[in-house]
């Protein structure tokens, strides 16, 4: 597995700097791990792609092209971020129209299920900060349920994530199993955070806003970990037990300088190594670009 990893290493950087690909394809060759890394360097413009374009499981990745598309909707004046939506926990398999519901005991976030039932209501805009910050599933497919994941889809592709596939909501047991899945790209998810990162996803007020979310995010353990003091991260994580774990960021220098970093993984069983393997490159990273 070590072997396939660098096999699928491609470099896109001035002759000077492939170090950086050697570095980081011996530290993915050491994990043994099935990984895509996609860097790109928005002050600097030089870019690194190791397995880029090697596809996986998108996990709570997906959640950033629907958060895009609430925001442009947002822009357009189809919504506003203060309307509220009944909090229910009944969706629809996209396979048969089935119904379905989530799990308390296997969302990362379990507040929004005090608000099942009855009149509980939720505006997008606080529904939106669950997704994100704390990666709420049932938030997610709720907010999907109001925008249409083929929508949010068409706009990541718009915006040059071409091969990212938004399908569905989470937890959609029969889509699993008929291999329905939410899937992405590091590249596809590194252009869609440069779109933020440029004020291009949507207006320039709504990236900022998008921006703001991202900082906040509770898990930690990924890209921020590999950082020193004073950096600042924008970023959405991603992990199915076992299976895979991911992160996608904007990272911040102290002296101002901004980079993507996104670092997908897959068949890693112990989450403690994959966010050892997923900080060793981002640390690898952040000391290139110094």
């Amino acid at each position: 597995m070590g072997l396939f990893a660098l096999l699928l290493v491609a470099v896109q950087m001035p002759p000077s700097d492939t170090g950086l690909s050697a570095r980081v394809a011996a530290r993915i060759a050491a994990s043994g791990a099935r990984a895509g890394v996609y860097f790109h360097d928005l002050s600097r413009g030089d870019s690194l792609l190791a397995a880029a374009h090697l596809r996986f499981h998108a996990a709570s990745t997906m959640k950033v092209p629907v958060m895009i598309q609430l925001y442009r909707d947002r822009d357009a004046g189809q919504l506003s971020l203060d309307d509220s939506i009944p909090v229910t926990n009944v969706f629809r398999s996209i396979v048969d129209t089935s119904t379905y519901t989530l799990t308390k005991a296997d969302d990362s976030d379990s507040t929004l299920y005090l608000r099942v039932g009855g009149s509980g209501k939720a505006t997008i805009r606080e529904l939106v900060e669950l997704m994100e910050t704390v990666s709420s599933n049932l938030a997610t497919n709720l907010l999907i349920a109001r925008v249409g994941a083929p929508r949010a889809n068409a706009t990541a592709h718009a915006l040059g994530a071409d091969s990212i596939l938004v399908l569905r909501g989470v937890e959609d047991g029969k889509a699993y199993r008929a291999g329905l899945n939410n899937t992405t790209t590091a590249r596809d998810l590194g252009v869609l955070l440069a779109a933020i990162a440029e004020g291009r996803a949507a207006s320039p007020a709504a990236c900022r806003e998008m921006l703001a979310i991202l900082a906040r995010q509770h898990f930690n353990e990924g890209i921020p970990a590999g950082l020193p003091p004073g950096t600042r991260v924008y970023h959405k994580t991603g992990w199915i037990g076992g299976v895979v774990y991911h992160d996608a960021a904007i990272v911040e220098r102290s002296d101002g300088r901004r980079y993507i970093l996104v670092v997908l993984t897959g068949g890693i069983q112990k989450d403690e190594d994959a966010y050892r393997l997923v900080s060793d490159v981002s640390r690898l990273v952040y000391d290139h670009v110094k």
